[in-house]
């Protein structure tokens, strides 16, 4: 409705144009070509009123429907009318650094899904469609067991125990909050999620939900699985994220103290403004660290430490040379490493600690998902591990003992 309202507008100004091009022609020759300068149409008004009265009226009543149009437009979809007046649909369509390439086929809730957007972080997949606070369609599955190989599953209808719960969600037009809707079970599901530098998953997804949801959604996608984003192969400091702060701190403080070993031990809060006061907590060389720290967002280099002037570190090569030295003062590692295969479980691993520390391990909680990375200690009750990033720097992630149900060692 509303883009005919703007067409008819549009066409009843382009007739009244027109009419005054022929008011000006049948007036004289250089009134008519004077009619087709914008400057000189106002002075042809001006001087012959009579005759350019009828072609104006006509330019004014299309002016009623192309706004009453543009207003309807506003209300219902503004994305819509913000690409329409910044003209963008005039220029190529070009892939944006970073963006997913998605491809699924079907509806949600009865409408067309395109999301454009997606993540899978922490067991929960999120598909959004919609660059506003309030997504226009999203699709959220939690409870979904992400391992370092990926993920795969597969739900029938008939499949009965703890399954992954399904969120559907949509912003009508003219409502200021989402409906939603939960799905628990009586569906099928088909993931197959494979890793893929630097830092996406990448696969098939397939989901038909019960009739009522009038949800079929089939094809492949890609979805990140942190908050980092990466251009021209660089993580790109500009995003707001805690993986992306937690990244810059990273390698700041390996800079700092000229050491590789760097694991943080607090959590970055939510990013928001361009100005982060943290007091940072983090094991440098083994040893507790504590200092406070400022970042600010700089429109061209992104988030990063204020007054940062730390050289960068030496590549890696560089510091090979103490690797035969390390081998010869450590040779009962491997008899070690053997060892603690034999009899592993949790009571060990909370009894022993010390003896697990930097050995590669999984741990899978009772909701479904599971976690694998270097083991570096307990804290507060909770099991510790660390991930090497594709860059610099480490990740650690924190599970509750309470929340874990099975620990696995696993061969370097």
């Amino acid at each position: 409705m509303d883009a005919l309202l703007i067409l008819g507008g549009l066409l009843m100004i382009l007739i009244g144009l027109v009419l005054l091009v022929m008011r000006g022609f049948a007036t004289s020759l250089l009134w008519g070509w004077a009619c087709l300068l914008p400057p000189l149409t106002l002075l042809f008004i001006a001087r012959h009123w009579s005759k350019a009265k009828h072609a104006l009226g006509c330019c004014a009543l299309g002016m009623i429907p192309l706004v009453v149009g543009l207003a309807v437009m506003a209300a219902q979809d503004p994305q819509r009318l913000e690409a329409i007046v910044s003209l963008r649909w005039l220029q190529p369509e070009q892939q944006a650094p970073g963006a997913l390439h998605i491809q699924l086929n079907g509806h949600l809730n009865g409408e067309p899904f395109a999301p454009r957007e997606g993540e899978l972080v922490d067991g929960v997949l999120s598909l959004r469609e919609g660059q506003d606070f309030f997504a226009r369609r999203e699709l959220i599955i939690r409870g979904l067991p992400l391992a370092e190989q990926g993920l795969r599953m597969d739900v029938l209808p008939d499949d009965q125990g703890p399954l992954p719960e399904i969120e559907l969600s949509w912003l009508s037009p003219g409502q200021d909050l989402p409906e939603a809707r939960q799905v628990k079970g009586g569906y099928t599901l088909h993931l197959g999620l494979r890793p893929e530098a630097p830092n996406l998953l990448v696969g098939d997804f397939h989901l038909v939900l019960p009739p009522q949801f009038e949800t079929t959604l089939s094809g492949s996608v890609e979805v990140f699985h942190n908050g980092l984003r990466y251009h021209s192969g660089q993580v790109d400091r500009s995003v707001d994220s805690g993986d992306t702060v937690a990244f810059v701190l990273g390698d700041y403080l390996q800079r700092r103290f000229q050491s590789r070993d760097v694991q943080l031990s607090s959590p970055v809060p939510s990013v928001s403004g361009t100005h982060l006061m943290l007091d940072v907590q983090a094991r440098i060389d083994g040893r507790e660290q504590r200092l406070p720290v400022s970042l600010s967002k700089h429109p061209q280099q992104g988030w990063r430490v204020d007054d940062d002037q730390f050289a960068a570190l030496p590549p890696l090569a560089d510091q090979t040379s103490a690797a035969p030295v390390a081998e010869h003062a450590a040779p009962a590692e491997p008899a070690s490493s053997v060892d603690l295969h034999r009899d592993f479980s949790m009571a060990r691993l909370l009894s022993e600690p010390r003896r697990f520390v930097n050995q590669p391990m999984r741990v899978y909680s009772e909701k479904g998902s599971a976690i694998q990375g270097q083991f570096a200690g307990l804290e507060q009750g909770q099991v510790i591990l660390r991930q090497r990033l594709n860059g610099s720097g480490e990740a650690r992630f924190a599970m509750p003992e309470a929340d874990i149900v099975h620990v696995e060692l696993i061969d370097q």
